[in-house]
């Protein structure tokens, strides 16, 4: 039996606000899935490897299976903004290269996807912050696609002619509010949005290794690694929303949490009648975990 928890019952209990506000932008669809993608290096955005491969390998199995999103909603570690919610709202949302240190052909790429205004328009009034109940507010200049959006989007996606909009991390919320907008963002997927959220189960830049050899993964990172695919498999979101209570694991699993958060979304948007998938189940440089998970 799934283990709801006080955090999982309180935002099934949320009132969301008619959907027919939706209706106008984004049309009733078969349910399309959710993604978690472990991105990791911004080079593998670039660089034919496992992962890389993995991801193109997603991209046309989802489109072959569920058809065409009609907008493909990303949650990023790479876009924080305190204590609100945003969405970006351009017609064109431009390329961030969020990094430094990688070779030049690394900034040169670009994913020129369309945005989505009048369907972000809609989300800004359907989805609700978690605490106050207000809207959500939406960002028509200044963010666009960072490299956790884009470096997982353009393998899987590489005609860049879905349009793409993102949602940022309120990172100065508690965990059970993002869990709880996550909750909300389930509605979504029967109106033909794919929810990718692109983190890091363990995600550590302090401890990264030089080599990757066959020891070179932490004891502690795959104690982390292998709790968090316990409590999915058990669909025990309590204990993921509270994770800080692991102890030290966690805290060298995640430095700063900005890329688990994620997490808390796509757990938020699965259904109880789905089981995780498992892909790239394996870490770079011993301290982050690239496990990725679908659902639906």
């Amino acid at each position: 039996m799934p283990l709801y928890g006080e955090a999982y019952m309180s935002a099934r209990e949320l009132p969301l606000p008619d959907t027919a506000v939706l209706t106008p932008v984004l049309q009733h669809s078969a349910r399309m899935p959710v993604v978690f993608v472990g991105h990791g290096s911004p080079l593998n955005a670039i660089e034919r490897n496992a992962w890389h491969l993995t991801w193109e390998d997603m991209g046309q199995q989802l489109l072959a299976r569920c058809g065409r999103p009609q907008l493909v909603l990303c949650i990023s570690a790479h876009w924080i903004t305190g204590a609100s919610w945003w969405l970006t709202g351009m017609a064109q949302p431009r390329t961030i290269h969020d990094f430094g240190g990688f070779p030049r052909e690394l900034f040169e790429q670009q994913y020129p996807a369309p945005g989505a205004p009048d369907a972000v328009q809609a989300l800004a009034r359907f989805l609700r912050d978690p605490d106050s109940g207000a809207p959500l507010g939406v960002d028509a200049e200044q963010w666009g696609l960072d490299h956790g959006a884009w470096g997982v989007l353009k393998p899987m996606f590489p005609k860049a002619d879905l349009p793409v909009a993102q949602l940022s991390i309120a990172y100065d919320r508690p965990p059970a509010q993002h869990f709880a907008l996550g909750r909300q963002l389930a509605a979504l997927r029967e109106r033909g949005v794919l929810i990718v959220a692109s983190g890091n189960i363990v995600h550590n830049l302090r401890a990264l290794r030089a080599q990757a050899g066959i020891n070179a993964t932490y004891t502690w990172a795959q104690e982390f690694d292998s709790r968090v695919t316990h409590a999915l498999q058990a669909q025990d979101w309590q204990s993921l929303i509270d994770f800080q209570s692991w102890g030290e694991i966690a805290e060298l699993a995640h430095p700063s949490y900005d890329h688990y958060l994620p997490l808390l979304y796509a757990i938020g948007a699965a259904g109880l009648d789905e089981a995780p998938q498992f892909f790239n189940t394996g870490f770079q440089r011993g301290a982050i975990s690239m496990r990725s998970v679908l659902w639906g």
